[in-house]
């Protein structure tokens, strides 16, 4: 019969051995814009051509950091992994403990300002939401 209903053996298993975990998942991950700010310590850089580098778009990554001078400090760095300096002592105290609550939290540049030579990079701060 044209209309009957039948059987699929295809179930959450089958689907995640036929394809790449991170396609599954990725559909489901949302980022939830919490905050903008911009990057401190660009000026204190060892490697200045990080700044020649980075576009408005690029996404960066946030990490923890034991630091002797801030307790809270978070590291940015660009998606190759270089150094592009720190959010603000001001701002940090909440990303912060988000990530050492287990969070992921990313940033997006959103503007870049060259004010003689010093370079003013604006980011929002995302968490990445499964």
């Amino acid at each position: 019969m044209a209309n009957e209903l039948t059987k699929k053996e295809e179930g959450v298993v089958s689907l995640v051995e036929s394809r790449e975990l991170g396609d599954i998942i990725k559909p489901l991950v949302k980022e939830i814009h919490l905050f903008d700010t911009y990057v401190a310590g660009t000026t204190y850089l060892q490697d200045q051509s990080v700044l020649e580098e980075i576009k408005i778009g690029d996404k960066l990554s946030l990490q923890r950091e034991d630091n002797k001078f801030d307790s809270n400090a978070v590291l940015i760095f660009t998606e190759s992994k270089k150094k592009l300096g720190y959010i603000p002592e001001k701002d940090n105290i909440i990303f912060a403990r988000l990530m050492d609550a287990g969070k992921l939290l990313r940033a997006k540049i959103s503007k870049i300002q060259i004010k003689g030579s010093f370079t003013q990079i604006s980011i929002g701060i995302y968490l990445v939401d499964f």
